[in-house]
């Protein structure tokens, strides 16, 4: 049997798949240049299209696109980031240019296995569609004096039809947790993404998700959560 299937078949019948790294890892295979892939992170810019008071965050984006059926992708022209308001009232409605996700963390084996993974995953429940992908490298910070929020726009959806949220680090940090709802507002799961590689997997198309803020353990030392975030919209 396929070994997605399983995943996948959650994905259809609730909506969403919250998974923990033990079962991500071999979904993954070998990724031998994982710390250095990780390590980009520490290269990131900060997010100033969000309002004063949101000084948290910082990101890189890419945009790619992949064949129906293929488990390989193409990079892009560079190009902004665009949501409408209906799917984020905070920053939605303008485009909102990052800086590129650097193009060795795009060739890296780590990467290019995410990649592999997740249009295998989503490809079967739209076998005919070409995809439009969007991947976003996110820190949030969080200091004693003010919690690092990573959905500052609340519960939402992105306004695509797949969505994967992988956990790359997260150090000095409590709370984040990922909750998903239903479009009633009413909460599915919830999942704290704690380990490298713990995912939340999500039809963006049927159920909401967001994350709570994140707060220090020791306000005296760096305190951070670094995701990984894919997203797949059919073309």
């Amino acid at each position: 049997m396929d070994a997605l299937q399983p995943l996948r078949e959650r994905i259809a019948r609730d909506g969403f798949a919250l998974a923990a790294a033990a079962e991500m890892r071999p979904l993954f295979g070998e990724m031998r240049d994982w710390d250095r892939f990780a390590a980009s992170w520490n290269d990131l810019v900060l997010d100033t299209h969000l309002p004063e008071g949101h000084r948290y965050r910082r990101r890189r984006y890419a945009t790619l696109s992949a064949n129906a059926g293929e488990t390989t992708f193409r990079l892009e022209p560079h190009q902004p980031h665009y949501q409408h308001l209906e799917y984020n009232p905070l920053v939605g409605g303008i485009e909102r240019w990052f800086e590129p996700i650097e193009g060795d963390v795009l060739a890296s084996e780590s990467f290019r296995r995410i990649m592999a993974f997740t249009l295998a995953l989503y490809a079967p429940l739209k076998p005919t569609s070409d995809w439009h992908v969007e991947v976003h490298q996110f820190r949030i910070e969080a200091r004693p004096e003010a919690a690092g929020q990573p959905t500052p726009e609340g519960v939402h959806r992105d306004g695509v039809d797949y969505v994967l949220v992988l956990l790359v680090a997260r150090s000095n940090i409590e709370s984040g947790t990922t909750t998903v709802h239903a479009m009633d507002g009413r909460q599915l799961g919830s999942f704290t993404l704690a380990a490298a590689l713990d995912a939340a997997l999500v039809d963006d198309a049927r159920v909401k998700h967001g994350v709570t803020p994140v707060r220090p353990v020791d306000s005296s030392k760096p305190a951070c959560r670094d995701v990984l975030v894919v997203t797949l919209r059919a073309r």
